[in-house]
């Protein structure tokens, strides 16, 4: 069954989960990051289940695909900035994983939204006359 809205579809739906997540997770970072660290964490975050809905409501199915791109890169970019804040040990890794877990399972539904609209552009294949030899 076909999604009638961006809502309907899983891979938005999962998304805005991890928004939730690195929201709530930034109340423990500190202060002085809101700035810095805090702010572009948020602005990914954000970015992903943005560019998923945007996508879906254009007309072509190619500036979808290229919205879903910015999605790709958006996770990226947050996987990288969850990171670096494991690394310079402003938040832990046990309150890092599962926001880590939730990239990962983003971008399995992301990678199999983009693969099925790449198979709808595809042109069918014309039939090939029979070979007389």
């Amino acid at each position: 069954m076909a999604a009638k809205s961006y809502r309907d579809l899983e891979t938005w739906k999962e998304a805005m989960s991890l928004v939730e997540m690195c929201y709530r997770l930034m109340v423990s970072m500190p202060s002085e990051e809101k700035f810095g660290l805090i702010s572009q964490i948020r602005r990914a975050a954000v970015s992903i289940p943005a560019n998923i809905a945007e996508g879906y409501g254009r007309v072509h199915r190619g500036d979808y695909l290229h919205h879903l791109s910015i999605a790709g890169g958006s996770l990226a970019e947050l996987e990288t900035l969850m990171t670096l804040t494991n690394r310079l040990e402003m938040l832990s890794r046990e309150n890092v994983l599962p926001v880590w877990e939730q990239t990962q399972v983003v971008a399995r539904l992301l990678a199999r939204l983009q693969q099925g609209l790449n198979r709808k552009q595809s042109p069918n294949p014309k039939p090939q006359p029979p070979n007389p030899l």
